[in-house]
């Protein structure tokens, strides 16, 4: 996107210095229009990461993760093992709906939207400007000897960092584990709940490494959608770009002097004051164009803009564009490639929808006991199965039975008739189904089986019956 010739930046990162070491940067504080909007933005979306473990819709948890049970839930609803196709599906969409969105918009989610981003610029780096200072106190903090003023600095910031890392690592439990158990092990304190207090201390000391020290190596380094979007972005896909052709013009960038008339000496609009690289969270130049590194975070938009305006040019000098539309003055188009990605997300989402609404609250299946063939009773036929009934809701099932719905016959549960099932558990048992040998028109024959709480109909299976051969 650039016109230098220069490529040499792309051969290293912001964050590793000449040497290779690490190169801690301390950005300026961004402020403007775009920098206003996404402290809104983040703060929403804060209240809503924070709120989900927490809700409740119908006694299911809004959002929850157990991985380990392999249990989910997504807006209220709950997935067990059996929906896990479901679950893919749903993982599928997200997916494809962040490659669309990479490849109109580049890579806004990660200015805008993740939550790395929004913790570090809006949380953590925000606390740091109120201990530490501006961009040029924090550089002269980190090269201040360890006297009384750099310890207090610095054991005051690393401590509220601390709390707010152990209050994310609580959210987070939460969305593993369930909300109800995190309060659990609230209430009866770290010795009964060892395990789990292990767990958030283990993500506490993981999110706070990440924010006090990581930091944007995240996305550089262990984030793979950077990588991925070298080959989602195109010259025409929205990013935050600099205008090189208006930056550069004839005679290349230049810093400003009053008394000239730049459009006369044939100077860029660009006056090289570098504050766009100064408030970069990433340490790079913007200038240099599309680069792995850049989330979108629009700081430098904002600060451009303001210088922009201080020495009477226009504004957008750093704007939302794509290349097409800098250097070849083209409208944004919805291209093919666009159309493809959303035809695609669209099918994966009517997928998933049909899907969801032919998911069942509760789940059987009825198997024939392997290895037992049929036995005659009589003028009856009988044959013997396993049962597994999963219930996916809050609510409990008090009445639970079979009946067969379309045959004739009779089915026995081992044990008692009518059975209970809890809410979010599974029953499991045998049961032997006879049918009249003289209504059976084969030696195997399909059933249809009815799972019942009272006279509701909870679900419907199918078996196969077995009998014996006819030889007519």
């Amino acid at each position: 996107m650039s016109n230098l010739p220069d490529e040499a930046f792309r051969d290293t990162i912001g964050t590793i210095d000449d040497s290779g070491n690490r190169k801690f940067i301390f950005p300026k504080k961004p402020s403007g229009k775009f920098y206003n909007y996404r402290k809104i933005v983040s703060y929403v979306l804060l209240a809503i990461l924070v709120a989900n473990p927490f809700i409740k819709i119908n006694g299911n948890q809004f959002m929850m993760f157990n991985v380990l049970e392999r249990r989910f839930n997504i807006f209220g609803f709950p997935f067990w093992p059996q929906d896990f196709y479901l679950f893919v599906i749903s993982m599928l969409v997200g997916v494809v709906f962040v490659i669309l969105f990479t490849v109109v918009f580049g890579r806004i989610f990660c200015g805008w939207i993740c939550p790395q981003t929004i913790f570090l610029e809006m949380v953590f780096r925000r606390i740091e400007y109120w201990i530490d200072g501006d961009r040029g106190s924090q550089s002269r903090l980190a090269r201040q000897e360890w006297n009384a003023e750099k310890i207090r600095k610095r054991l005051f910031k690393w401590t509220v960092f601390f709390l707010i890392s152990f209050g994310i690592a609580n959210v987070f439990l939460a969305y593993l584990v369930g909300s109800d158990q995190l309060f659990l092990m609230i209430e009866q304190g770290p010795v009964k709940q060892a395990s789990n207090f292990i767990a958030l201390l283990i993500f506490t000391g993981v999110f706070y490494f990440v924010f006090v020290w990581f930091r944007e190596q995240v996305c550089i380094i262990a984030c793979p959608y950077g990588r991925l979007q070298g080959v989602l972005l195109d010259n025409k896909s929205i990013n935050v770009a600099y205008d090189f052709v208006r930056g550069e013009k004839e005679e290349g960038r230049a810093k400003f002097n009053k008394k000239e008339d730049r459009a006369l000496t044939g100077k860029g609009d660009c006056i090289d004051c570098l504050q766009c690289v100064h408030v970069c969270p990433m340490g790079i130049d913007i200038r240099n164009g599309t680069q792995l590194e850049c989330t979108n975070c629009t700081a430098c938009i904002d600060e451009c803009d303001n210088i922009m305006e201080s020495v009477g040019l226009p504004k957008g000098l750093i704007r939302y564009a794509s290349e097409d539309e800098i250097a070849k003055k083209e409208t944004f188009k919805f291209t093919n490639r666009m159309k493809g990605y959303t035809a695609v997300l669209f099918i994966l989402l009517s997928v998933f929808v049909g899907m969801l609404f032919l998911r069942t609250n509760v789940e059987a299946i009825i198997l024939r006991l392997p290895g037992q063939l049929f036995q005659h009773k009589g003028d009856k036929i009988s044959n013997v199965y396993t049962y597994k009934i999963v219930n996916k809701t809050m609510n409990d099932y008090n009445d639970i039975h079979f009946e067969l719905i379309d045959q004739k016959g009779e089915i026995k549960n081992v044990g008692n008739k009518n059975f209970k099932i809890k809410r979010e558990e599974t029953a499991q048992g045998t049961l032997f189904i006879e049918i009249n040998e003289a209504i059976l028109e084969s030696d195997k024959t399909t059933v249809k089986i009815g799972v019942y709480n009272g006279k509701e109909l909870l679900e419907t299976t199918k078996t196969n019956f077995l009998g014996p051969r006819s030889f007519n």
